[in-house]
């Protein structure tokens, strides 16, 4: 079984896709968010070795459903070993005994179909796990390319504003040259220019960190070293409600699913703990050569139940149906819970972003320009121009920032309903 989580492009198509996606500058191999996720999904390591869990499982189907081994058994008696001159075919057709007998272990009480039935639904839950550790590891790529998408956003930022303002380094030095400022001045707009350079410094080391990160998760094998990412900082407005998207959770959230079939494999155990009750019964045919007679015989032989009937291990799985039912109470206060916090994360992170869009950022823009403006016009001081370069950049740096969180908290929100599909 597919988690939802899975993608329908196999990891060849992924792999074409990743070829055939723009290339830049050095043959760069540009990833989507999706293809970053089916990457995941097909080549981490800590996911394959998950899966086997359900490998492991269906072998374990196998075992459960194999029927009891007959037993063979072969007797000789009344050997002469120590009357050696005993030893002839007279002694051996009239005084010898010989015993050659097969005996099979006839199980009741459906032993063999309760324990297949155990084995099937617990490998249904493991294979609910396995898709929320899918759930979970598709959530980790999210959250890590978001991040990329900030670093690279940041970075482009950091070499515009520095493009920027090595223009006005440039009309300083110029004006320093004419004599229209003083020395003092230029030096500070030279010392100010250092600013921008650590930070397109930073920027760069941010990415690359970021890329690691994500490569990390993907797996080394899947995409080359000198990969990016494809895709922006963007806002998409929510437009569900909270009571939607829990009910939603409990439809699609895989550990829900696991809770749930919890109390399905702890059912299976109550009955095979009644089934193991059932008293079987171990049936023998012998065929016995003694005296120059062929005989045979048939035996059979079964406990007598008096004393141990199963009853601890019945008791002990109907107190486990118990606890896989408040489990699975708890699983559902879970899955509500989660859904509500990312919820309220994304509609506060959605504020926040409606701030800087609602006017801050133009008028942080028009500070700049102004004061840059005034300037380089002798209408205004150099710390003044300074000062709305710093503010400026400020606030396009926390606007990256608000718009990184708000995607984050999307895809928390992604994790916690159990969908990459939101409306």
């Amino acid at each position: 079984m597919r988690s939802r989580y899975s993608r329908t492009l196999a990891p060849a198509a992924t792999f074409f896709l990743l070829l055939v996606a723009a290339s830049v500058g050095q043959n760069t191999t540009l990833i989507s968010l999706d293809q970053a996720i089916d990457l995941a999904l097909a080549h981490n390591h800590s996911i394959q070795a998950t899966r086997t869990l359900i490998l492991q499982n269906q072998a374990q189907e196998i075992t459960a459903n194999l029927r009891p081994n007959p037993t063979f058994g072969v007797d000789t008696q009344f050997v002469p070993f120590f009357s050696p001159q005993d030893f002839s075919g007279e002694n051996l057709d009239e005084t010898q005994q010989f015993d050659i007998g097969i005996s099979y272990l006839f199980e009741r009480g459906h032993k063999r179909q309760r324990r297949l039935q155990a084995a099937r639904d617990q490998t249904a839950v493991t294979r609910a796990q396995v898709a929320d550790a899918e759930r979970t590891l598709a959530f980790n790529v999210g959250q890590q390319f978001v991040g990329v998408l900030l670093a690279e956003s940041t970075l482009q930022f950091a070499l515009q504003d520095l493009k920027s303002f090595q223009q006005t380094v440039d009309i300083g030095d110029a004006q320093f040259k004419a004599g229209y400022i003083g020395e003092g001045d230029y030096l500070k707009i030279k010392l100010q220019l250092l600013q921008f350079q650590t930070d397109v410094s930073s920027a760069r080391l941010a990415k690359v960190q970021a890329l690691v990160a994500l490569r990390e998760f993907l797996g080394y094998n899947a995409v080359p070293a000198n990969y990016d990412v494809m895709g922006d900082l963007a806002y998409q407005p929510l437009k569900a409600n909270l009571e939607d998207l829990q009910m939603k959770a409990l439809h699609e959230r895989p550990d829900f699913h696991a809770a749930e079939l919890g109390i399905t494999a702890a059912q299976s155990q109550i009955l095979l703990a009644k089934a193991n009750a059932k008293v079987d019964v171990n049936g023998t045919y012998d065929f016995t050569h003694v005296s120059g007679e062929n005989t045979a015989s048939i035996f059979a032989n079964f406990e007598l139940p008096i004393f141990n009937r199963n009853q601890g291990e019945i008791a002990r799985t109907g107190y486990a149906l118990t606890q896989a039912q408040e489990q699975q109470q708890a699983a559902s206060d879970t899955v509500l819970s989660d859904v509500a916090n990312a919820y309220e994360a994304v509609r506060s992170n959605d504020e926040v972003v409606q701030l800087y869009t609602s006017g801050y950022l133009k008028q942080a823009q028009d500070s700049r320009d102004i004061s840059e403006y005034a300037y380089k016009r002798g209408a205004a001081s150099l710390l003044d121009f300074l000062d709305a370069e710093r503010s400026y950049r400020s606030i396009q740096l926390a606007y990256r920032q608000a718009l990184g969180s708000y995607m984050t908290a999307l895809e928390q929100l992604k994790e916690a309903v159990g969908t990459r599909n939101l409306p």
